[in-house]
């Protein structure tokens, strides 16, 4: 019966130390959870701080971008003006181009015919008559005097090719 006596007091020592070494685990169990909490809350902290860099980054390059649009369209606007400019003026060249053709080609059939009637004799002084029936003929058509009645405007700058 001694040794049945001695085994509940031996049995409450060892619960003892199990209990104790359950609160010690238990409290290691607490803590580690508890550096897992500060751990885990400091990444997250960290992984905002990342998204809000990245998100104000991507708002600035956002706003450059639109700048460098703006200055585009802005280049982009000048330069269909100027060129609408050009072309109007290039569209009035060629206008006048043409009537200056069409002045030369007129001057030339006159010294053309001049030279064909007279030779050089004079242009109403010759006494043949096909001569004044030539010249009579280019004076009453109506196309020989499109661009008498005009004055004849020209500059070297607009001959030079």
């Amino acid at each position: 019966m001694a040794s049945s006596s001695g085994s509940p007091s031996s049995g409450s020592t060892s619960l003892v130390q199990n209990s104790g070494s359950e609160e010690n685990l238990q409290l290691l169990m607490d803590q580690r959870k508890r550096k897992r909490m500060v751990s885990n809350r400091e990444s997250a902290r960290r992984s905002r701080m990342r998204k809000q860099r990245h998100l104000d980054d991507l708002t600035a390059q956002v706003a450059e971008l639109r700048k460098e649009n703006n200055r585009i369209i802005t280049s982009v606007s000048v330069t269909t003006q100027q060129f609408l400019s050009v072309e109007g003026e290039n569209s009035i060249l060629r206008a006048q181009v043409a009537e200056l053709s069409h002045r030369l080609q007129s001057l030339n059939e006159i010294v053309s015919f001049v030279n064909l009637s007279g030779g050089g004799n004079g242009l109403l002084g010759t006494e043949e008559p096909y001569c004044t029936e030539s010249f009579d003929g280019f004076l009453n058509n109506s196309w020989n005097y499109v661009g008498f009645n005009q004055p004849f405007i020209a500059s070297a700058q607009m001959l030079q090719y």
